[in-house]
């Protein structure tokens, strides 16, 4: 199992490091005046990044946007959701540059979590193989050498269920994890907004990172398009009709309906429990909107470090939990091995 894991993040972080790399040669191309399709030409002279250029010229000839042809290069949602609106506010270039920070951090987390926990995991899976030899093959000759009915041969029955009973509900789990994520990935878009948001808000420390998140998402787009000197509405109507994030999209429509009605936006946002509480304090705050958009793109770049010290706390943690794991199943295993001894020897 690990090696799959191994090999499955080493092609992983292939594609990715190449899409990372595109991204920085294609943000400096169109930072030193080149215009977009004559950034990709130069591009093609590379020949780790000649395909997603071919693919993305092709796209682009035949009349796609922007954030499809990079959609039909294979890249990350988190990069084509920047483009989508890019096509509305025409800020290209700082929205490929937006993207890429956000890849790189992705990509920072992608790593460090699988450098953090490839050593625990390899352990973890070492012993339970361990537990297992024990309970088939170390166990029963205990209970073989001891007399029935005696407290040894006891305390050997009773260490042979334990064991059993931690093996069964190790494999439980990781079967109904591995199903549950099967699912989640093929039907989560047949299933309903108010059913995902219910899902979301269900996992207590997801619940936080996924509300920065989509805060972090709301507050860098909207600000993105008021600076284009768009309405309010019309913003959110825009916000609405993308696709990437589904969520988002959903509270737009709400935000939007409300605002039809006369409710002031600060209320409804109090109201949604995927965004900040800060933020309907900002609404409230502002109501002119040149200091409405500053505002929020400070806001977007306080929410994107907080949630990077998050993550970055949450995988520095994954060692200690591990290793306590660890710790206990050393200590049940001598437990289980030195129990029985002492028992007969107390008997005798």
């Amino acid at each position: 199992m690990a090696i799959l894991i191994k090999r499955f993040y080493k092609k992983q972080s292939f594609k990715s490091e190449h899409h990372l790399r595109f991204l920085r040669v294609l943000s400096r191309a169109l930072a030193n005046g080149y215009p977009f399709i004559s950034a990709l030409e130069t591009m093609m002279w590379d020949k780790n990044l000649n395909q997603a250029a071919s693919i993305m010229m092709k796209a682009l000839k035949s009349g796609e946007t922007v954030d499809k042809a990079f959609d039909k290069a294979g890249f990350h949602p988190s990069i084509t959701s920047y483009l989508f609106f890019a096509n509305k506010s025409g800020e290209l270039t700082s929205s490929i540059k937006k993207g890429l920070q956000l890849y790189e951090k992705r990509l920072q987390y992608t790593q460090k979590l699988y450098h953090v926990s490839r050593y625990p995991l390899l352990l973890f899976l070492l012993f339970t193989g361990l537990l297992i030899v024990i309970k088939q093959i170390v166990l029963p000759t205990f209970s073989d050498l001891f007399q029935n009915g005696s407290t040894a041969s006891t305390s050997v029955n009773f260490s042979i269920i334990m064991i059993d009973l931690f093996i069964q509900l190790f494999f439980t789990l990781l079967l109904l994890t591995l199903f549950t994520a099967f699912l989640f990935q093929r039907f989560n878009k047949k299933i309903s907004i108010e059913t995902l948001v219910a899902i979301y808000r269900s996992i207590p420390i997801y619940r936080k990172l996924i509300s920065m998140y989509h805060s972090f998402l709301f507050a860098t787009h909207l600000s993105t398009l008021l600076k284009t000197g768009i309405s309010m509405k019309e913003v959110l109507s825009i916000l609405s009709k993308q696709t990437k994030h589904p969520v988002l999209a959903h509270y737009c429509t709400v935000i939007n309906s409300g605002l039809l009605q006369g409710v002031h936006i600060s209320s409804m946002i109090t109201e949604l429990s995927l965004l900040q509480p800060q933020f309907a304090a900002i609404f409230q705050k502002n109501s002119d909107v040149i200091t409405l958009e500053k505002d929020l793109t400070v806001y977007a770049d306080l929410l994107i470090e907080r949630f990077h010290h998050q993550m970055m706390k949450l995988i520095s943690m994954i060692h200690p939990i591990f290793f306590i794991v660890i710790g206990a199943f050393i200590i049940f295993i001598y437990v289980t091995l030195m129990w029985p001894m002492f028992e007969l020897i107390q008997s005798l």
